[in-house]
């Protein structure tokens, strides 16, 4: 069963979640009847006895085997081979997903979720190479953490050390019932999001465009504005369940989206849309690669080495969402973007021709809008059918 996609799934998510909430309001630990109800979530969204179920086991196990082998030896050397051959297999499942469809193979290594468990695999990885995990962690921590369920499918990817916090905290009373109330808001905003505006804008716009459209052009022109509101609700109440749902089991999961638009350029926009992904991403691969580049002095000039890290972190975007050829396009689209506006942005600083006020504040979130509604045409692939 997909997660948050039927009534029925909510119903016995809500059962299951009551003693959740009984618990909560009675200043009780929650961790241990979570643990349960993940088992249950698991159980019921892995029960159609595929192969997803033993590949999600032998995916975990395999994390498991690294996190706390790579954990013991970081205790005693650090070695950067042994921490790029870590990251490496923990990141080949992911690998194997994305390239056995694409060469005709049986997709045996893909299941639901593998990309959301596999950021957060990684990322404890990372933060033990720096120094942020010191200590030896157990096994029930790392499944906890990984195969947290309601974030599994959609997101937003959390912070091991943030989610850690909330796990182990036994919430006050009325502490809770605010958590109580904000993650029920939230499961609210999501029905709004996707089963009323995004289901409209899907079934009596999208799915009527050849009747409502009268040219080729304007077809296309309003597949893209559509399509890209559409996008934005179904995903984002996708992840306004995911973090309510969190918020209700006393885990405050990050939010995804921030109005992404009203962004004012290219740059704000990334600091709005699926946020988690996009701060994921500049934290382990942007800031990384700029990192390396200043250390081994590689390259001296800061706005090449900052654009090659543009490149580099919306090309691996783009091909985290798939091998087709407009995931590919989408990447690249957004990284000349991202070039091209850190060029005007740092002009502007030295020469400040741009003009300031409301009116050019308003201005530039229109340009933005159609800028990324573009990038999402390129992402539906429409313009290559």
């Amino acid at each position: 069963m997909t997660p948050y996609s039927s009534f029925l799934f909510f119903i016995i998510l809500g059962i299951l979640l009551l003693p959740t909430m009984i618990l909560g309001i009675m200043g009780k630990h929650l961790r241990y009847y979570n643990v349960f109800v993940s088992i249950a979530v698991l159980a019921l969204i892995f029960s159609g006895g595929d192969e997803g179920f033993y590949s999600l086991v032998l995916f975990t196990v395999l994390q498991l085997i690294l996190i706390k082998g790579y954990i013991s030896y970081r205790q005693k050397k650090n070695s950067s081979l042994v921490f790029y051959l870590m990251s490496f297999l923990s990141i080949l499942p992911l690998i194997l997903s994305k390239i056995l469809p694409f060469l005709a193979v049986d997709n045996w290594a893909s299941f639901l979720g593998i990309s959301y468990l596999t950021f957060r695999a990684v990322q404890i990885i990372i933060e033990t190479r720096d120094g942020l995990i010191k200590q030896q962690l157990s096994i029930y921590q790392l499944v906890n953490f990984m195969l947290f369920y309601p974030t599994i499918s959609s997101g937003p990817i959390d912070r091991f050390r943030r989610f850690q916090k909330d796990e182990e905290k036994r919430w006050a009373p009325e502490e809770y019932k605010e958590l109580l109330y904000k993650g029920i808001n939230k499961i609210f905003l999501g029905f709004l999001y996707k089963f009323i505006i995004g289901y409209a804008i899907n079934t009596y716009f999208i799915m009527n465009l050849e009747h409502i459209a009268d040219g080729r052009f304007s077809y296309h022109l309003l597949y893209m504005y559509s399509y890209s509101l559409y996008l934005f609700f179904d995903f984002a109440g996708y992840t306004a369940f995911a973090v309510g749902v969190s918020y209700i089991m006393g885990i405050r999961s990050p939010e995804n989206f921030n109005m992404p638009f009203i962004s004012r350029n290219i740059k704000d926009f990334w600091n709005r849309w699926h946020m988690s992904l996009s701060f994921w991403f500049r934290d382990y691969v942007f800031m990384r690669f700029v990192f390396l580049m200043k250390k081994k002095k590689w390259i001296q000039n800061k706005m090449l080495v900052s654009n090659l890290g543009y490149i580099l972190l919306f090309l691996l975007m783009g091909v985290w969402h798939g091998l087709a050829i407009q995931y590919i396009v989408y990447g690249a689209y957004h990284a000349l973007m991202m070039t091209a506006f850190n060029f005007f942005e740092t002009w502007n600083k030295k020469h400040k021709r741009w003009p300031t006020g409301n009116i050019m504040t308003i201005v530039s979130i229109v340009i933005t809008f159609h800028v990324v509604c573009f990038g999402f045409y390129l992402f539906s692939g429409r313009p290559f059918q």
